[in-house]
């Protein structure tokens, strides 16, 4: 098991300030005024525990030797009570390998096989002080941020590493359909973390975040953003979004609906970045669905541009693996950007949940094919608590590298909840 190490590059001590601050206050409570009531707060709380096992088997023809990664991770958190309208949240991770680490964690050297992002180490996935009151909320301290689709801002929850943020985040009911939402930013936990390596563990970014989601009833729902993200780490992703996200559905029936998402973004450059640039982001997308079962038709474009390859839209604080196929091979945008044209369905029979996506990914800046993907995934319930994953990913490359990339991704994954 690796531990912390001591370098961790720039501004190691003030990167953990946030957090740090939660727990000393936790440490500190019982002494600005231990009564009945705050004794109670702190431990009545509730206590959580999770447990994922996950083999995760990888073949990349770039590469000669394939990926096997038997990985855990075991998660333990607790949150207090209520005291004063403030309550405080700890939640800690212990990743593992249950078996060879034979795949290249980012961290291990093994760089003849594919990368699984999911090196073993202790995090301290979030410490936050929490304010709650009738019509708005303060979060103070590491956190989780998931806005929306998660396809600007998410956890990237999938790797056993979550991606969290150490921020103050003020949420604001300003009335029963609009709810505005702000968070500064100081600095992201990634999933390569908390080891020093490349990728960087995290990236120490000044950031303000500025959201506004309303319900239209009938028509569906509006969120309207802005980002505004200057990353000191590395200063080529440092941009700003200005952008909206409709999604809704309507019935055409008792049984039936038609579900509906549509989105529009502009991206520029900001910040510490070195390069002038502009580049835009659409979406569009059209189902159908009924109790039991959905399918869906749509275009996703991450701008790019024909010669100059710094020009594109980029997504780095998203939950990637979400978007763009399961295998993974468009977490940074193509210099002439991406088109990614996908249908995909979804089914509930018999207990399992199944999934089935196909994805043609073109250029989207010259007439180029990327290549075409497949995903499939069938999960099921076997308790309250457990949960059983089997999912696939089978990306066909059509010359999008210099040599043959096709890959193929395979899941078993076992998932354990308390409560």
């Amino acid at each position: 098991m690796h531990r912390r190490q001591k370098a961790r590059g720039e501004g190691a001590a003030a990167r953990f300030s946030t957090p740090a601050a939660a727990l000393l206050l936790l440490i500190a409570l019982p002494c600005l005024g231990a009564d009945a009531s705050l004794s109670d707060a702190l431990v009545g709380g509730k206590p959580q525990w999770n447990l994922r096992l996950r083999y995760e088997n990888v073949s990349d023809d770039a590469l000669t030797r394939d990926a096997s990664a038997p990985t855990f991770r075991v998660r333990f958190g607790y949150e207090t009570l209520k005291w004063r309208h403030a309550s405080l949240l700890l939640e800690v991770d212990q990743l593992g390998v249950w078996g060879a680490e034979d795949y290249n964690s980012t961290r291990n050297g093994k760089i003849d096989r594919p990368i699984v992002s999911d090196p073993p180490a202790t995090d301290l996935n979030q410490a936050a002080l929490k304010l709650s009151y009738a019509k708005d909320d303060l979060i103070l301290g590491r956190q989780r941020l998931v806005l929306d689709n998660q396809r600007f801002i998410g956890g990237s929850a999938w790797r056993q590493n979550e991606q969290t943020f150490d921020a103050a985040l003020w949420r604001l009911r300003a009335s029963p359909s609009v709810t505005v939402t702000y968070a500064y930013l100081d600095n992201i936990n990634r999933v390569f973390g908390p080891d020093s390596g490349t990728p960087p563990p995290d990236l120490r970014v000044r950031g303000n975040l500025l959201h506004a989601a309303i319900d239209l009833k009938a028509a569906g729902k509006l969120a309207v953003f802005g980002h505004w993200l200057d990353i000191r780490t590395t200063p080529a992703l440092s941009h700003e979004n200005l952008g909206v996200l409709w999604t809704g559905s309507h019935a055409i029936s008792s049984d039936w609906k038609l579900p509906w998402s549509a989105s529009y973004v502009q991206q520029h450059d900001f910040g510490s970045n070195p390069t002038p640039y502009q580049a835009d982001y659409y979406q569009l997308e059209l189902g159908l669905a009924r109790e039991g079962f959905s399918i869906r038709v749509g275009e996703e474009d991450l701008g790019g541009d024909a010669t100059r390859t710094e020009r594109r839209f980029q997504t780095p604080l998203a939950t990637l693996h979400a978007f763009q196929g399961w295998a993974d091979k468009f977490l940074t945008t193509p210099p002439q950007g991406i088109r990614d044209s996908y249908i995909a369905a979804t089914a509930h029979c018999w207990g399992v949940d199944s999934q089935l996506a196909w994805h043609d990914f073109r250029a989207a800046a010259v007439p180029r094919r990327y290549g075409n993907e497949w995903d499939v995934s069938l999960s099921r319930k076997l308790s309250p608590h457990t949960e059983l994953l089997l999912k696939a990913a089978r990306y066909d490359s059509s010359g999008f590298a210099s040599d043959p990339r096709d890959t193929r991704k395979f899941w078993l994954q076992f998932v354990v909840n308390y409560p």
